[in-house]
């Protein structure tokens, strides 16, 4: 299958394209860089130079491919409005250029972004195979620059590894080539309207992911209140008192049964263990 990918070069999407290539799939990466364009081609990928508010080359690419993996997004949350908007008008150009062919369309789930995924759902009836994959909050592994990395430097930062109240509030989590793999099988055969949910691990206890981070950084772990952490952890404060899956559920459960996906790599607090999230 041909399949076009935007967000190729990102740190899930280079895993998916290398899941891809050796599944047997052959890869048309979105880049709009020379250096994404130069990691595409070590990577066995073909380029295809644009940006994601480039509606004529998405058209392009999307119109050439057999399938398309939709990944790229702004992951910058004071202009969520903004990348939310251009995530709905590249989820509508894409799925205008698949309409009617029966080719599949994954897209991720982003917060907020009830209006791109009405709009994959809107495309289900309209001849495209499409299918929302819903992360954890945390997708670990070497070269994750997201949440847990930085409570790793505020605990550095702060002198302590720090929980909130018991610390019992979970995160589910999933290793990048397991979310990798989910999104392969995603493209390969799930039905017209999927929604997918990406948790190897349901609910991993804050307090647990605080130990872990203590432990390799020689830190005292602490319990601080709800009115401290959002002086203590800054804007990670609400989402770091969250028990996530009370609030967004969704079991993948049923994710694993209808693909047949079973994570198989370390689970989030094993991963930590490792020690690779402290070297730098």
């Amino acid at each position: 299958m041909r399949v076009f990918v935007t967000g190729a070069t990102g740190y899930i999407g280079s895993a998916i394209v290398r899941e891809l290539i050796d599944a047997g799939h052959k890869v048309v990466g979105l880049s709009r860089s020379d250096n994404g364009a130069a990691a595409l081609k070590e990577a066995r990928a073909e380029v295809h130079r644009g940006a994601l508010d480039d509606l004529d080359r998405l058209r392009s690419g999307a119109a050439a491919a057999d399938g398309v993996i939709h990944l790229a997004f702004t992951p910058d949350f004071s202009e969520l409005a903004s990348a939310l908007t251009t995530d709905l008008r590249a989820v509508e150009t894409i799925g205008a250029a698949l309409e009617g062919s029966g080719k599949p369309f994954v897209i991720t789930a982003h917060i907020n972004g009830e209006a791109s995924n009405n709009e994959a759902m809107a495309l289900a009836e309209r001849g495209v195979r499409t299918a929302i994959v819903s992360l954890s909050p945390s997708v670990h592994g070497e070269g994750d620059k997201a949440f847990v990395p930085r409570l790793i430097n505020i605990a550095r930062d702060r002198g302590v590894s720090a929980y909130i109240g018991d610390g019992s509030n979970r995160w589910p989590a999933v290793h990048r080539l397991d979310a990798a793999h989910l999104y392969r099988l995603a493209l390969e055969k799930a039905p017209a309207g999927s929604r997918l949910h990406g948790r190897a691990e349901e609910g991993v206890p804050f307090r647990d992911i605080a130990g872990v981070i203590g432990k390799h950084l020689n830190l005292p772990v602490v319990s601080i209140s709800r009115e401290e952490a959002d002086a203590h952890f800054g804007f990670l404060g609400a989402i770091a008192a969250l028990d996530i899956p009370s609030i967004f559920p969704g079991s993948s459960v049923q994710t694993q049964e209808l693909l047949g996906w079973q994570p198989v790599h370390p689970g989030l607090i094993a991963d930590l263990e490792q020690g690779h999230y402290f070297n730098s």
